[in-house]
């Protein structure tokens, strides 16, 4: 049973109805909205006035809301109508301020899921990409270090020669994104084609990877058309750049169970949300984590 509202809230639906001229229909929504608060504030603080619950009440009454299956736009249209009875109080010096002013739910970011390739494109797009010649084996290791170390393509550009650590079979990246330099591992397949050509390239300075006509360092523009000649010899959907590499590299490393955080390091990602992108590839795994620590507190 509906509780009776009180006479200081049916004076405040007098106030939408008369002064306001609020539809009728709206006032009713608001009275159906203020009866059912009423009703679970009594559970959560009994016999506490709507305009004397403290906001940590208002949170329980959100939570209590969620976990009752209610969407987020329901909950913020019932948090106005709240709002405005507390405002209508504050104003009327019953309340020392509204704690309901400024709060609302916020729908949670929708993950765009980044553009890769399946494992056996990248095969094909590697495939794609022959060794005959000089130019045809620099666009191999192109195609190679975008993909199997992740680089960007001003990270790739930007590589000297000096940056290939023989020791340690790494990359050294010194201009990354917001100059965060970091050390890549290079893949041992991806290491065999880079010591071909640096055998082939000689030299000990200058830029690991220059265009073949005037010897300059290789630019963006270049590289992207490096990526997309091969994709279109290889048959892939138009629209491959060295982006979709980058992701394909980060996608597979999750695909086999690789760490969020070394994925992260391995990209020279500065925050979790942009390695967050490649939650996608984790359907269940939170789910079945969740189960697992829920089991050892029982056990416990």
């Amino acid at each position: 049973m509906m509780p009776i509202l009180d006479c200081w809230i049916e004076g405040y639906l007098d106030y939408q109805r008369t002064v306001r001229r609020l539809a009728p229909r709206s006032v009713v929504d608001i009275r159906c909205t203020l009866r059912r608060a009423v009703l679970m504030m009594g559970e959560i603080r009994p016999g506490v006035r709507l305009w004397e619950a403290r906001l940590e009440d208002y949170l329980q009454w959100v939570n209590r809301k969620r976990e009752a299956g209610f969407s987020i736009a329901s909950i913020n249209k019932e948090l106005s109508h709240l709002r405005g009875l507390l405002d209508y109080t504050w104003r009327s010096g019953r309340c020392e301020r509204n704690v309901l002013d400024g709060l609302r739910l916020e729908d949670p970011p929708r993950l765009r899921v980044p553009r890769h390739l399946s494992l056996e494109q990248a095969r094909q797009l590697v495939a794609a990409s022959g060794g005959g010649t000089r130019v045809e084996r620099r666009e191999r290791l192109i195609l190679l270090l975008l993909y199997g170390c992740g680089l960007r393509t001003s990270e790739l550009c930007q590589l000297d020669l000096g940056d290939v650590d023989l020791e340690r079979q790494e990359l050294v990246v010194r201009q990354g994104k917001g100059d965060r330099g970091r050390r890549l591992p290079v893949p041992e397949a991806v290491w065999t084609v880079l010591l071909a050509y640096l055998a082939e390239r000689k030299g000990r300075r200058g830029a690991l990877l220059r265009t073949v006509a005037k010897g300059v360092r290789l630019r963006p523009h270049e590289v992207c058309a490096v990526v997309s000649a091969a994709a279109g010899r290889a048959g892939l959907p138009g629209g491959v750049t060295p982006k979709t590499l980058r992701h394909s590299f980060a996608t597979h490393l999750m695909d086999r169970g690789v760490d969020l955080a070394v994925i992260a390091s391995l990209m020279g990602h500065r925050s979790a949300q942009e390695t967050g992108v490649y939650l996608h590839r984790l359907p269940g795994r939170a789910e079945a984590a969740v189960a697992l620590l829920q089991g050892e507190r029982r056990s416990s």
